[in-house]
């Protein structure tokens, strides 16, 4: 099933959500969901590659973000928290190799919202 879970689907989000844990850990793209104020509820193994490191569940990740621009990417997502509904797709630098990745960060079912990484084509 995760192979066949598309970054690109317009229900990416429930698409994730029906995964298990390991199935999550599975797939092609980092996927960080956090509550409303940026704690980590679930964060997968590809994301740690792409990362550099892990942030534990409760672990707030704009804390423990090694990004020179953690506090810019904090503010936009904060704001289009506040705003709605969140659907942001943009690049972004970032991770402790400080290379360009795309970012999906979409509202989950339970109130704060997933952020997708893609780098290098899908390759972590």
């Amino acid at each position: 099933m995760t192979s066949q879970v598309d970054f690109e689907a317009s229900d990416l989000v429930a698409q994730v959500e029906r995964l298990s844990p390991a199935e999550r850990d599975s797939l092609r793209f980092g996927a960080v969901e956090m509550d409303s104020a940026g704690n980590v509820l679930s964060y997968n193994k590809t994301q740690e590659r792409i990362a550099g490191y892990v942030v534990p569940a409760g672990g707030n990740l704009f804390e423990v973000s090694r990004s020179p621009s953690k506090d810019e990417l904090k503010a936009r997502i904060m704001r289009a928290i506040e705003q709605g509904p969140v659907d942001l797709d943009f690049a972004w630098i970032g991770g402790s190799s400080h290379r360009e990745v795309r970012l999906r960060v979409l509202s989950s079912r339970r109130g704060g919202v997933w952020m997708f990484v893609e780098a290098d084509n899908g390759r972590p």
